[in-house]
């Protein structure tokens, strides 16, 4: 049963990144980017659609990591990096990277090489070997309140002395809703998964029935 609903939610989580409109004003105007041009902005959205439809058929036909990362390589294949600027570059491997969480699949070395190139995505790969990798202590995760899909924070690091400080507001990525979020005392270092930080509020200043109406505010204002 817990395995049918880990399958449940990697579908939901893909089925929201195909909705979703990965190139509109909004994404470029969020990273400080002037768009690429209409064209391009759709034949790329065709390309990671095609891609997450790859997936979605390989998740429900239960393929093994090494499937899932041929799809992704072999989708990133079909993008000649050298015909994009570095900021659509990026944004791209972004996705690309979004999607390998999404299933489980390891391509960070194949986005350094696509990214950077051969050569230099060879030098950085050695480089993040030598360093020390971030473990992941504990999984935090809420539903999102619209989507129902199990939002995910990673604890790297924790220190008894830290106070419980403040509130997160977050996006969920599969569907866009605002949620909000306390990692709780005690955390160090934190890393968000399938959502994104929008706004951090004071528990000095904002109780949480406060801190929930700032969050109606934002759902309000920021209508998807």
């Amino acid at each position: 049963m817990k395995i049918m609903r880990v399958k449940e939610h990697i579908l939901t989580a893909l089925s929201g990144f195909k909705r979703r409109d990965k190139f509109s004003y909004g994404v470029f105007q969020e990273r400080g980017l002037n768009p690429s041009d209409d064209e391009l902005c759709q034949w790329l959205q065709t390309q990671l659609n095609i891609c997450t439809d790859q997936l979605i058929a390989a998740v429900e036909a239960d393929g093994n990591e090494k499937k899932l990362v041929k799809i992704l390589r072999s989708s990133l294949d079909n993008l000649d990096s050298t015909y994009f600027d570095t900021e659509e570059r990026e944004l791209i491997c972004d996705y690309y990277y979004e999607l390998s969480r999404i299933v489980d699949a390891d391509i960070k070395h194949d986005l350094n090489s696509w990214l950077h190139g051969m050569i230099l995505g060879t030098v950085l790969r050695i480089s993040n070997l030598l360093k020390r990798q971030e473990r992941i202590i504990e999984t935090l995760e809420q539903p999102c309140t619209s989507c129902n899909l199990p939002l995910r924070t990673s604890i790297l690091g924790k220190e008894a002395s830290i106070p419980d400080f403040s509130w997160s507001i977050i996006r969920c990525n599969n569907c866009n809703e605002y949620n909000l979020l306390s990692v709780g005392p005690g955390v160090k270092q934190f890393r968000f998964e399938n959502h994104a930080s929008i706004e951090q509020l004071s528990k000095a200043d904002y109780s949480e029935e406060e801190a929930k109406v700032r969050l109606e505010q934002i759902k309000y204002f920021r209508k998807k």
